[in-house]
């Protein structure tokens, strides 16, 4: 099956992208061989990922915390615009190492786990604190992030919707059509278009390599890909596109996995 990738550059204002559909969406080419897909030789291998019905290059970035041109890049397609269910996409930088991961996952940063000195029969063991990853601990308390961020509230509307691991993977906060949208932190844009469906029209901004932040719904969008903005700036004009009122549906993704962005941002 050949899948569009959804990823025409981002326009400032419409950008009319294939939809990503997890339904399904193109026409059935029949595979006799599963290894004549491109990238075939690496499925199943840490750092790479099996393109399932309904993928594009735009979703696949987003549930991994990069770029669908850098992963167009270093899987070395030869039309980024068109993957094949089955097709083994690269979704780590060429020569990171990564431990083994489960397919669909994103691939997780091998670690050296230091030798433990069993204490001498009879001895007192010492008292061991566990040491929580600096990100972990600053994401738990309010406002705080270990990459020194800073995030900010992305629009002043009130927040009409929280934070749901299944149901709703961001923010929702309402307004009124035209109200300004701004970058939650300083970043560039990797993603501005309409090419997720349920997104409408959406900018996504990657802050460094752990953090992305989405803005969807928008009804104009002010910012192109691979520009750079600061903290504050006005990326987006607030809207109903694809959605059932006019609202900024907002995301952080931390390594590609949603994280609730309340824990991220001040206090009101």
């Amino acid at each position: 099956m050949l899948l569009a990738a959804g990823m025409a550059a981002g326009c400032a204002q419409v950008n009319e992208a294939p939809v990503e559909d997890r339904r399904g969406w193109g026409s059935t080419i029949p595979r006799v061989d599963p290894a004549s897909l491109p990238g075939a030789e690496n499925a199943g291998k840490p750092g790479y990922y099996t393109v399932q019905p309904g993928d594009t290059l735009i979703r696949i970035g987003l549930e991994h915390g990069h770029s669908w041109k850098d992963i167009a890049r270093w899987s070395n397609l030869s039309n980024p615009n068109l993957i094949e269910v089955g097709q083994v996409v690269r979704v780590v930088p060429p020569g990171t190492v990564v431990a083994e991961a489960t397919q669909g996952a994103r691939p997780v940063a091998t670690t050296t786990v230091q030798p433990t000195t069993l204490p001498p029969v009879g001895a007192t063991a010492p008292v061991v604190t566990p040491v929580t990853p600096a990100a972990e601990t600053s994401a738990s308390s309010k406002g705080g992030d270990a990459s020194g961020l800073g995030f900010m509230w992305p629009a002043s509307g009130n927040l009409i919707a929280g934070f749901n691991e299944s149901t709703n993977k961001g923010l929702d906060i309402g307004g009124k059509a035209g109200d300004p949208v701004v970058a939650a932190a300083d970043g560039r844009v990797v993603y501005a278009g309409a090419g997720l469906r349920g997104y409408g029209h959406l900018i996504i901004l990657k802050h460094n390599n752990t953090y992305l932040t989405a803005y969807a719904h928008n009804q104009k969008l002010l910012v192109k890909e691979d520009q750079n903005v600061k903290k504050g700036q006005t990326i987006a004009e607030m809207g109903s596109s694809d959605a059932d009122r006019v609202k900024l549906h907002f995301e952080v993704r931390r390594q590609g996995k949603p994280v609730d962005p309340s824990r991220y941002l001040p206090a009101r």
